[in-house]
């Protein structure tokens, strides 16, 4: 399914003001302390889906936690911390990497952390959540299910939550959580971030200008909308921003299609870490203007581009190469809205490794 989307408009000093550059920037000049951060590598693909030079930014090493998700949580437990001292444990929910990240965080601060995960959430997260020290519960058979638990159990103990969703009264962590985020998106305006195709299929083309496209994948959406706030600000109106949801859960095309957040039922998909059916508020009212389009997935398509891309030497799960199976999904309808053809450069973002099997 693709949705063009009609409310396409200007980024604006509201915006900014939530998510860009400067955000960015400063949440990076903290991370630069890390004796694990580093920023992590581009891979130039030329011709993938039609495209002039694909550049995939490979999250699966990045800071040793395997995912961008170690920019996110992290981020947000250091500031709550700073802001409130050590105190009371933090909590979440996850579906696996949201979870490290905290849980590297709370360590890192030296505060105890409580990490809730659904039934689904593959053996493989919890022993590496208890290996950071966290307590790891199991509750739910879904996502939303742990996050209710979440929820109830920082209201019932004086727990302090951190999510990577937002709603009405709760904003600001998840905030945070997406400022973190857009730290891997400043990396790509680095000198020489961008590597030239091993056989460039454009000989003119420039490979320090801006990308004509980001397709990023989402769950809740707080990744694609720091992408959506970063590239509005660094380079402008003329990148084309393409979200990519699962066939499954569709939360965002949904809600964009009707003009407010709204709860979707779908089906089961095997693409966990996207499997959310109720998109972060944030999120939503940002790329409901920002986004150029948004296009679901199958199961099928992002195993096939995971394959595709481990041909190239890039290693990601499935969910990983969700943005990738965007590109290579798009019918000529799309592609021409989205003027996308063999001079473009679009960026793609390898959000993990490949995940052990439950």
């Amino acid at each position: 399914m693709e949705y063009p989307n009609p409310g396409r408009a200007p980024y604006t000093e509201h915006d900014r003001a939530l998510i860009g550059v400067e955000h960015a920037r400063q949440a990076r000049a903290r991370f630069a302390r890390h004796p694990d951060y580093r920023p992590t590598p581009v891979h130039a693909v030329p011709g993938l889906g039609g495209a002039g030079t694909a550049y995939v930014k490979d999250e699966s090493g990045r800071m040793r936690l395997g995912s961008f998700k170690a920019l996110g949580g992290a981020h947000a437990v250091h500031l709550l911390a700073e802001r409130d001292g050590g105190g009371a444990p933090f909590v979440c929910a996850s579906a696996g990497n949201h979870g490290i990240s905290v849980a590297a965080g709370a360590a890192e601060v030296g505060v105890p952390c409580v990490v809730i995960l659904s039934e689904g959430v593959p053996e493989a997260f919890a022993q590496r959540l208890r290996a950071l020290g966290a307590q790891v519960r199991r509750d739910g058979h879904d996502y939303e299910a742990s996050m209710t638990a979440a929820m109830a159990a920082a209201q019932a103990n004086g727990w302090r939550l951190v999510a990577d969703s937002s709603w009405d009264g709760y904003t600001s962590v998840p905030l945070d959580v997406m400022r973190g985020y857009s730290v891997l998106f400043d990396e790509l305006s680095d000198p020489g971030a961008f590597p030239p195709p091993p056989q460039p299929t454009a000989p003119h083309e420039r490979h320090d200008a801006a990308p004509t496209h980001v397709f990023v994948q989402a769950g809740v959406g707080g990744l694609a909308a720091a992408a959506a706030g970063y590239v509005r600000d660094r380079w402008g109106e003329q990148p084309k921003i393409v979200v990519v949801e699962p066939e499954g859960a569709p939360c965002l095309l949904e809600s964009a299609r009707t003009g407010e957040p709204l709860r979707v039922g779908g089906h089961p998909t095997t693409l966990g870490r996207l499997d959310c059916r109720e998109p972060s508020l944030l999120a939503h009212r940002l790329l409901t203007h920002l986004a150029d389009l948004y296009l679901t997935i199958t199961d099928e398509q992002a195993a096939a581009a995971a394959r595709l891309l481990a041909a190239h030497g890039i290693a990601l799960s499935d969910c990983g190469a969700a943005g990738a199976a965007g590109l290579l999904a798009l019918t000529p309808a799309a592609r021409d809205t989205l003027a996308l053809d063999h001079t473009s450069r679009v960026v793609l973002v390898g959000t993990e490794g490949p995940v052990e099997p439950k």
